[in-house]
This record gives structure tokens, sequence and C-alpha cells, in this order.
């Protein structure tokens, strides 16, 4: 009888089981998450078949804007826009979708319709073989018209040619010019005007250094040297303006200059009566053929320059030249002192060109020749930028001139008026948050001068 129990219970738990497995899924012994991403699935996949299931109205856009209805679908890359008068979705085709039409009809062998004058790949070998040929292509209508107006626009190269022959309009090198100013400056039929014209176009050439030495290859410098000769001033004085532009920073026309005799006809010029206007510009050539040209200095020197320069400043309405010949004297002093110190320092000055500054006894000439009372008595000129001049001058013969300097009573005094002088306008400059002024220095050259007399 137990086991007969055991087997009856055993068969209720079977069939409690077997009934249990064929109830509602909600009680199936599963996983929550797996249950859960399987619903979703199902959810989708019923989604899906249901929008497949519905045929829509595909709108077939051209290039004029149209209304969209709803449940229309748009073709890729249209245009879609709001209408906000009328609140409609409109479509056109992009731009760009000919284009993209003709290149698939491109990819298929298709002609493209560009436009009505496009031709085939064997119209165009057809016409290329007659070019080959020689044989000209008939141009449309618009052609001729495009090119008529090209011609009406545009003059052949031939007929321009022409003109500019009959205009004598002719491409001169500097050279070129240079040479034809030169003939028209030396011919005798030309005019006064025109040699004073010829001579002031060719100061502007020369200012190039390479011009002025073209100058000296088909003897241009020589004819200007000898209008120094002619008996107008006004030739001289714009030959000499010429000259002194070419000598500027320029050695070998300065030599050329030397041989052709330049420095005489100029000391020749200042030395005699002449305009005011003329003596200015041949002292400006004066001073281009002399600076850093030692041996030019020689010969200055040699030919009287210093008393030539003395008689110039001592005379009556040439404070302007006195100014500049003092400039030209500080330059030609502190020029050799500094060729010296730095032969002293570097060793790079030539030799040649040292011995011939040696040989240039500037500072014993003016001492003799008197120019270290010359000078200080040109401090008496009124105009500050002359005085600083002088000042400077002063400092640079202060070795060579210092017991003249203490001889001569006037110039402690008027060096002592000027630290005066300067002394309200430098606290003047002060005053102005200026602390390195024009005056403070022109100060400090006045005191350091009286503390060396003193």
């Amino acid at each position: 009888m137990a086991l007969l129990g055991m087997l009856l219970g055993l068969l209720m738990a079977s069939c409690f089981t077997f009934c249990l497995s064929h109830q509602n899924p909600e009680f199936a012994l599963t996983s929550p998450e797996k249950s859960s991403t399987k619903e979703a699935e199902r959810k989708e996949t019923t989604a899906e078949e249901e929008l497949d299931s519905e045929v829509l109205e595909v709108f077939h856009p051209t290039h004029e804007w149209q209304a969209l209805r709803p449940g229309q679908a748009v073709p890729v890359g249209s245009h879609v826009r709001l209408n906000l008068q009328t609140g409609a979705r409109e479509v056109k085709l992009q731009e760009e979708d000919k284009f993209q039409s003709n290149l698939k009809a491109l990819k298929k062998g298709k002609r493209l319709d560009i436009n009505a004058n496009t031709y085939t790949s064997q119209d165009l070998k057809s016409a290329l073989a007659k070019f080959k040929e020689g044989t000209e292509v008939e141009s449309s209508k618009e052609d001729k018209a495009r090119q008529a107006k090209i011609k009406r626009l545009f003059r052949p190269i031939e007929e321009l040619k022409k003109d500019f022959e009959e205009l004598n309009v002719v491409i001169e090198t500097d050279m070129q010019i240079m040479v034809r100013l030169i003939n028209k400056f030396n011919s005798s039929s030309s005019s006064l005007e025109e040699k004073i014209a010829a001579l002031f176009d060719l100061e502007y050439y020369v200012h190039q250094m390479d011009n002025a030495q073209d100058l000296l290859s088909f003897g241009g410098l020589q004819v200007v040297i000898n209008g120094l000769n002619s008996t107008e001033p006004l030739v001289k004085e714009y030959a000499a303006f010429v000259l002194g532009a070419a000598f500027s920073s320029n050695p070998k026309v300065q030599v050329e200059a030397i041989e052709g005799g330049a420095l005489q006809k100029l000391l020749v010029i200042l030395a005699t009566e002449q305009p005011l206007t003329a003596k200015k510009k041949v002292l400006f050539a004066l001073c281009s053929l002399l600076r850093h040209f030692p041996y030019a200095q020689q010969q200055f020197l040699k030919l009287g320059g210093l008393q030539v320069l003395r008689s110039l400043v001592q005379a009556k309405g040439t404070e302007v030249l006195a100014v500049r010949v003092v400039t030209l004297l500080y330059d030609l002093v502190t020029e050799k002192m500094f060729a010296e110190e730095e032969a002293e320092l570097t060793q790079e000055t030539p030799p040649e060109k040292l011995q011939q500054y040696r040989q240039v006894h500037l500072l014993p000439g003016l001492r003799e020749q008197g120019w270290c009372e010359i000078t200080a008595h040109l401090l008496a000129l009124p105009e500050h930028d002359a005085r600083e001049k002088v000042l400077q001058t002063l400092g640079a013969l202060l070795a060579t001139c210092r017991d003249r300097y203490h001889q001569d009573p006037q110039l402690s005094r008027t060096l002592v008026s000027l630290q005066a002088e300067y002394q309200a306008l430098a606290t003047l400059e002060l005053q102005d948050g200026e602390d390195e002024g024009y005056f403070r220095e022109l100060l400090g050259s006045i005191n350091s001068l009286l503390k060396e007399l003193r």
C-alpha cells in the first residue's frame, strides 16, 4: 500500500507540471529581460510590415515651384521650401540636376543637350580634319558679330607702329638721353635757354652712379667741365650743379674731374666776382669733389683753396656761404681724423689711402690762414643751425687753436652770452617734457668749450 501511494503521488505531480506549462506565457519560468527584448522586436517587425504595405505617391518636381500635397514623397536632392504666404510646401529641381542628367546621358553615350550649338564627337573629328586640310570652318552670325566688335575695339600692331613713327615717339635709354642732352648743350646753334634746360635735365640722370660713370665714356663730363669757362653766369651755375651731382660719392668720376682741371676752374669762379646763386652751386661742386678724396684735398691746399674760402667768407652778404664753408672744413678735419683712427684700430684702411690722408696738412693750414679767429667770429650769426655748425668746428679745431682761443676775449664773452641764452631755452624744453632737446645739446657743447678754455 505504501508503494502504491508513492506512485499515485508522482502521477499527480506530473499532471500539475504539464498543466502549468500550457498556461499564459506571463507565468512561464523565463528571464524578464529576454522576454521584453523579444516583445520589442516583435512590435518593430509588425510596424515595418504595416509601413511596407502602404504605397506612397511619388511627386515628380520640375524646374518650377509646385505645391506639395500631404502624403506625397519627394525625390532625393529636390529643393523644398515653405511658402510663407500660403503656408504650403513647394518643391522644384536643383539647378545642378540638369548637369547631373547630362552627365548620366554622357555615360550612356548620349548627346549632351547643353545648347543648340553643341557638337557630337563625330562632328568635332570632322571639323578637326577639315582644319588640318586648311579648310576654314564657317562661323555663325554671332561669331562674325563678335569678331567685328573686337576689330572696332582693337587695332593691329602694324597700324600702332606707324602712328608712333608719325608722332616721333622713341624709347631711349639713359645713355642715349645723356648723349642727346650733351649734344644739345654743346651745340653752337642752341640758345641759352636750351643749354640751361639740357643741363637741368642732365643733373637728374647723373645722380645715379652708373649714369655718372657713363658720362665719361663719351666725353660728356669734360664738356660740362669746360662749361665752367662760359661767360654766362647761368651756364657756370648749372654746369657746377651737374658736376656736384656727378662727383658725389663717385671716386671714378672724381679722379677724372681732377685730371680734367675741374678743381682749378671751381676755385677761379669762387675767387672772382660772380652772382651768389652761381657761387652756391660751385661751392656745392667743390664740396662733392673734396669729400672722401684725399688727393683732391692735397691739390686744394696747393692751389690756395683755403685763401679762396677765407676771402669768400669775409665778403659782405655771404653769410649763407660762410656756414657751408665751415661745414666743409669740419667734414674734412673729422674725415682725416676718423681715417687715421680706423687705421690704428682695425688696420682695414688701404695703405695708399692712409698715406694720402697723412699728406693732407689741413690743420696747420687752417691755423696759418687765420681760421681759428674766423670760425670764432661766426658765432655771432643769429641762426641756431649756423651756431651749431660753428660750435662743432670750434670743437674740432680745439687742439690746434687752443692758444688762439685763449687770446680772443671776444670768444669767451660770446660763449658766456650764448650759455645764458641756451640755458633759458633748455629750461623751457624741460618744462615741455623734452629731456634730450635740441637746445640742451647746444648748451652742452658751449659748456664743454668754456670748460676747456678756463
